[in-house]
Order: C-alpha cells, then structure tokens, then sequence
C-alpha cells in the first residue's frame, strides 16, 4: 500500500485547515480566560427555579449602581453560573454576592478566583515562550538523534518538518476550539496551554518512530532504492503499531472524559483533539514533506 500517492491531497487539507485556523484566532477569535487577562471569575449555584438569566436582570441592575465592566455570564453543566468580570476588591465581592441573594435568594458561591493584569500578561508571554521553546528543544533533540543519517538527508530536516507537522497539531487544534469556545462555557487558559505542551509531547514521538524506521531502512538497504521507495515501506511498517497506539490512548482519554470530573474535562478533550490530528500528521503529513523537500532539492 502506498500511502504516499495521495499526499498532494492531504497536503492540500491540511494547508486548508490551518488556513482556516488562523482565520478563526482574528474572526471570531478565541474567548481568553482571566488567566491570562486578568480579572475576576465568580461561579455560584442558583436556588432552585433560577436561571442564567435571572440572575443576568441582576447584573444588570447592580451595574447601574456600581461599574462592573462587561459581564460574562456562562451556565456549567451542574447548574451553577459562571461570572466573568474587571477585577473585583473583596468588599466588591462581598457587596455583589449581597445584591444577588436580596435578588434570586441565597446562593452557593462555589468559587471566587482574581488575577492582576500584570500577572495574566505575564501568563501569557510565558505560555507563548514555552511553546516556542519545546519546539527549538525538540528541533536540537531529533538533529542530534539522527545525526549519522546520510550526509545528503541532513538530519536537520528532520527536525524540521518533525516542528512543521507539531504546529500544524497545535494551529488545527486551537481553531477547533475557537469554534467549541462560541457555543460553550470553555474558554483558553493555562489548563489548555498544559494540553498544548501535551500534545507536541505525543505527536512527536508518533512522527520520530516513523523517522526512525526510516533510519533504519536507509542502513540496511540492500541496494541503491530511490527515497521515496524506502519512505513508502517505512510507512507501512510503523501504521499499524501508530494506529493502535493511537487507538489505545484515545479509548483511555475518552473513558476520562465521560467518567472524569468536570475540572479536567476541556483538558481531556484537548488531548482526544491533538491526539487525532497528531496522529493524521505523522502518517499522512510528516513523511510526504520530508519526500517532496528532498524532491525539491533534485535528490531521488
């Protein structure tokens, strides 16, 4: 089987779906968590019969009186409410969490969480920064590991096209969560960065087995076979065991997810996510560029 046939193929969807990943960080773009741009998050439980938007007429209300900013209102699955708002003093808390009671009835504040400006830009540089950095370490690691290729492979490239294929996963999968972030609760925070991290960890090493095997077929050809040949069998030799390693974690993830607390769901399908797309990008994407890149060089 050749899985290298259609490459311009899935070449050409990936191209496509990063394109519109990029396009969904400015439009709609995603919804960012107070992690990162500081404020305060308040989630409480309604009293019985009260909803999201009873307790949003309240808001309303409270921000004739006091500048609360814009409010965010979001419903949890366990039926508690979340508000997201400018960063709140204690006795801002305290007098907001007044109001609403004399408002619905007594409610259950089941958490009170700010975070300084300051602190979620720091947040953020330093979740960008380690990104970026996995990516330079992971570049340094693979050319250092496959450094007696032969001298015309070049094991830089593998490095390469190995960090090419890591920020197709992470662009595909952030768009994908920019759409889920505008019809649900979930919003991209450090817990989703954590994930991201997670993510170049799998899908990198799914891309270096199949590398590896190629590796190894370069040395022990027994004639002078064209690349392309050598990749094709390469590829066909690590499928399987990639699938069914794939197939395993995502039956593991998915019983986390259903089975799971609430708290680490969003993690969790994050890693379901990136480990599909992490998976279609080391079979069908990693190897085909690294033949078409040494095809553009003119080496058979």
């Amino acid at each position: 089987m050749n899985l290298l046939r259609p490459a311009k193929l899935f070449l050409s969807i990936s191209a496509v779906l990063v394109v519109t990943s990029i396009v969904l960080l400015v439009v709609p773009g995603p919804k960012i968590s107070i992690d990162f741009t500081g404020g305060t998050l308040v989630e409480v439980q309604m009293p019985e019969g009260k909803t999201k938007e009873d307790l949003r007429l309240t808001i309303d209300e409270v921000a004739l009186e006091v500048p609360l900013g814009n409010v965010m209102l979001s419903a949890t699955k366990g039926g508690s409410v979340l508000m997201r708002m400018r960063g709140l003093s204690n006795e801002e808390h305290l007098s907001l969490i007044d109001q609403i009671e004399a408002s619905v009835g007594v409610v259950t504040e089941k958490q009170f969480t700010t975070i300084g400006p300051t602190v979620g830009a720091t947040l953020k540089k330093r979740a960008i920064l380690a990104i970026l950095i996995a990516a330079a370490a992971i570049i340094l690691y693979i050319a250092f590991a496959f450094r007696k290729v032969p001298k015309q492979l070049s094991p830089w490239r593998f490095g390469v096209i190995a960090v090419i294929t890591l920020f197709h996963d992470v662009i595909i999968t952030v768009g994908v969560f920019v759409i889920i972030s505008q019809f649900t609760s979930f919003e991209f925070d450090t817990l989703f960065i954590t994930a991201l991290l997670t993510i170049l960890g799998y899908s990198v090493n799914d891309t270096i087995v199949i590398f590896d095997r190629i590796r190894d077929n370069l040395s022990t050809q027994q004639r002078k076979e064209p690349f392309i040949d050598i990749a094709s069998k390469s590829l066909n030799q690590s499928i399987q065991r990639s699938i069914n390693t794939s197939v395993s974690t995502l039956i593991m993830l998915s019983t986390l997810f259903i089975l799971g607390s609430e708290s680490i769901k969003w993690f969790v399908l994050t890693l379901i996510v990136g480990a599909i797309i992490g998976t279609y990008s080391s079979i069908f994407l990693a190897t085909p560029l690294l033949v078409i890149w040494r095809k553009r060089l003119g080496m058979k």
